[in-house]
């Protein structure tokens, strides 16, 4: 209740998730049939890079804002999409970005507990006939909102990790909408801080038998040290075709611009086979 994104909107975190986000929603958007995304975490939708929040912590300078320079190759469509909604001013967040790739008939339900992000998120999308935004908890929103009628999608989940635990009630949240949506993507966000709790992390979705998952992450310096948000990682379950060789790309693309530091890199890790 206390994570406000306003501080790290366009970190390098955000980067990654969103550049990668782009691919699943591209690929849903491929087949003709209406579907449907679920933003668990929403935030306000988009954030002023100029304003004292993004100052005081100086993230989408060393984030975003490094790629302004970006017109082609693996980052273009990413770049295109940030453009489209105010950057390099303003940083769209994952609810504005998978509304402006939305066709008419497909919708989005965005969460946001928080009281004065709810509010502005609310207004961000007043009269949006496609988008629901609901001021709930993500955990009971999973189990409330899913599967959807349209028997396709994307369940979005991007935890602060300010509370103990938040690695298992992500676990226990993929499972749960793998066992209710089993045909819908899940994509995940989660922080490399140091190796062991991820690995702990992939362990513990492997036990849950969910199947088709892949880890894509990325770390700008050696993550040794659990004080320092060192990388992060995009969990996705039943990936479309295509998305290993694509995020492969977006983060190879990615890292060098970032001001990676010695031990830097990324992985694409085949967590449980389909």
């Amino acid at each position: 209740m206390n994570y406000r994104h306003a501080f790290h909107a366009g970190n390098h975190a955000d980067c990654l998730k969103h550049a990668l986000l782009l691919l699943l929603i591209d690929a849903l958007r491929r087949k003709p049939a209406p579907f449907a995304v679920l933003d668990t975490h929403a935030g306000r939708g988009v954030y002023d890079l100029g304003a004292e929040q993004a100052a005081r912590t100086g993230e989408a300078a060393r984030g975003a804002l490094r790629l302004v320079d970006v017109v082609d190759g693996p980052l273009a469509p990413f770049l295109e999409a940030l453009r489209a909604q105010g950057f390099p001013v303003r940083y769209p967040g994952s609810p504005a970005l998978v509304r402006a790739a939305l066709r008419d008939g497909d919708r989005l339900a965005c969460c946001e507990l928080h009281i004065e992000d709810h509010a502005a998120l609310r207004a961000h999308f007043a009269r949006d006939a496609q988008v629901a935004v609901h001021r709930r908890d993500a955990w009971e929103a999973i189990r409330a909102l899913t599967p959807f009628p349209e028997k396709r999608g994307l369940v979005l989940i991007d935890p602060p990790f300010e509370q103990e635990a938040e690695f298992a009630r992500l676990v226990d949240a993929i499972a749960e909408v793998n066992r209710r949506f089993r045909a819908g993507m899940v994509a995940a966000w989660y922080p490399v801080k140091h190796r062991a709790p991820v690995r702990d992390f992939h362990d513990a979705l492997r036990a849950t038998g969910v199947r088709d998952m892949v880890a894509a992450e990325m770390w700008l310096r050696e993550p040794t040290d659990p004080r320092r948000l060192n990388g992060s990682g995009l969990l996705v379950v039943n990936p479309p075709f295509g998305f290993e060789a694509a995020a492969a790309a977006v983060l190879s693309a990615l890292l060098p611009l970032l001001g990676a530091e010695p031990g830097a890199g990324w992985a694409l890790t085949r967590v449980a086979a389909e």
